[in-house]
């Protein structure tokens, strides 16, 4: 609900902002279609067929590439399981937990992910900007990082716990979400992180490993799974992102190419 502070944050120099900011999430909720439902339903069916591409190909790194600077291998955790916004309840119910969502994710391994990742939006963290920031990570665990703004927020995180010191989801968006088209800053994760190709510092979800609801923290840890009380996502994704995705055998298959879906 577009709250007047909210809204001043977001458009601060316009003279409705309440105004502005609601219809920027009738937007991003797809409320604008002639059949808000319909487009529903289409759009978590395309993130479906989305994720079961990706489980299908059973990637064991994706190597993520951009000309700002990122240049990773993502290793993602043994049994990983690619998720996407339609989950099931407990009593079998299926739900969409999070709304906007535009995502189709994952769990890194929390060992073996090793390059450079840089921000490509700024990141709002507990009240504070981080901007023009970058991690350089080792075996998976974040061995440096810089920031033009909001240095000391950055390190304040990182040192959060020693799961914050790995990441703990990677999530694909392709650019032409409509939060991308909006190139809004939210000042809000829940939104911003569905503008971009986004990696999380410090929690992993469990549910993105095959049976992670009922494996315990030590088989949930042998299978490269993070844990921490922080899971923070920031925007790496850009226009010209490419992500391939490469197989134990060394096969290579496209799946980002200029910040969109290859497939």
């Amino acid at each position: 609900v577009p709250t007047l502070a909210w809204a001043k944050k977001v458009f601060p120099n316009s003279d409705n902002p309440e105004e502005e900011l609601s219809i920027a999430i009738q937007k991003c909720m797809r409320l604008d279609a002639e059949s808000p439902l319909k487009e529903w339903d289409n759009h978590v069916e395309n993130l479906d067929e989305r994720a079961k591409f990706l489980n299908e190909n059973n990637f064991e790194y994706l190597h993520i590439k951009n000309a700002l600077g990122t240049n990773v291998k993502v290793y993602l955790a043994n049994e990983h399981v690619w998720t996407s916004a339609k989950e099931l309840a407990k009593d079998g119910i299926p739900f969409i937990a999070n709304m906007p969502t535009e995502e189709v994710f994952t769990a890194p391994h929390k060992l073996k992910t090793t390059g450079v990742i840089k921000s490509a939006l700024p990141l709002s963290y507990n009240g504070n900007l981080i901007e023009d920031f970058s991690i350089t990570l080792k075996n998976g665990k974040i061995i440096d990082f810089s920031a033009k703004r909001g240095y000391d927020v950055l390190k304040g995180l990182i040192e959060t716990d020693k799961g914050t010191h790995y990441l703990g989801e990677i999530a694909l968006i392709p650019k032409s979400s409509p939060i991308a088209k909006l190139k809004t800053l939210f000042y809000n994760t829940l939104f911003d992180e569905n503008a971009s190709v986004h990696v999380a510092i410090g929690k992993a979800y469990p549910t993105t490993i095959k049976n992670g609801d009922k494996l315990s923290k030590k088989e949930l840890k042998e299978k490269g799974l993070n844990d921490s009380i922080e899971h923070v996502d920031f925007m790496i994704g850009t226009k010209d992102l490419s992500i391939t995705g490469v197989k134990s055998n060394g096969e290579q298959v496209p799946v980002f190419v200029n910040g969109d879906w290859a497939f």
